[in-house]
């Protein structure tokens, strides 16, 4: 009898154990602060590439070239593709997110939407043809035509041994007139992170 619930008493204490050491502790931080736990590509470097990249396009001498040679207009932009070609999974939208929103803040270049939204733009253009009244009807044929699209890519390179690595990251952007395929900028952003388990 003493035995039993001396195995009673040892299991329920295994498992209270058990559970503490499997409990999570969760606390809300500021989005702009710098948190690195993976030592991959995260939030910080996406704002960081995004904030620097911006800045160097828009203080590029492309935009006065294009308003002296279009009489003070300002250039139209869609932003294209990003490609990840690094070693690991990184969605770029949240990076283009903050082009695109850098480009609407300082109102030096207007923006246009491209891909999947301009299709589905369109698609809701072609619902209205036979759906709304002729009043309120949005016409085809009547789109901002972008002057330039900005592509670029997400490169990486990774140097380990045994516990240690360094991982470098690399965003190249180009930007490119559509209608002469004449590349008026590019840049490029560099990260890098040394990671030790």
């Amino acid at each position: 009898m003493k035995f039993n619930k001396f195995l009673t008493v040892a299991a329920i204490a295994a498992s209270g154990m058990l559970i503490a050491s499997c409990s999570r502790q969760v606390t809300r931080v500021s989005t702009d602060q710098t948190i690195d736990v993976s030592g991959g590509w995260n939030n910080s470097d996406s704002r960081m590439a995004a904030d620097e990249l911006t800045g160097k396009i828009l203080g590029a001498n492309w935009i006065s070239t294009h308003q002296e040679e279009h009489q003070g207009k300002k250039p139209v932009v869609i932003v294209g593709f990003v490609q990840n070609k690094s070693h690991e999974h990184i969605d770029a939208e949240t990076f283009l997110k903050d082009i695109e929103s850098s480009f609407i803040q300082t109102q030096r270049v207007r923006l246009v939407q491209g891909g999947k939204k301009r299709e589905e733009l369109r698609a809701e253009k072609e619902d209205q043809q036979t759906n709304a009244t002729v009043s309120s009807m949005k016409k085809f044929g009547l789109e901002n035509g972008a002057d330039y699209i900005l592509q670029g890519s997400i490169n990486s390179i990774v140097d380990a041994h045994k516990r240690q690595k360094v991982v470098y990251y690399q965003v190249n952007l180009e930007l490119t007139n559509i209608q002469t395929n004449e590349v008026v900028w590019i840049g490029e952003k560099k990260i890098a992170k040394y990671v030790k388990n």
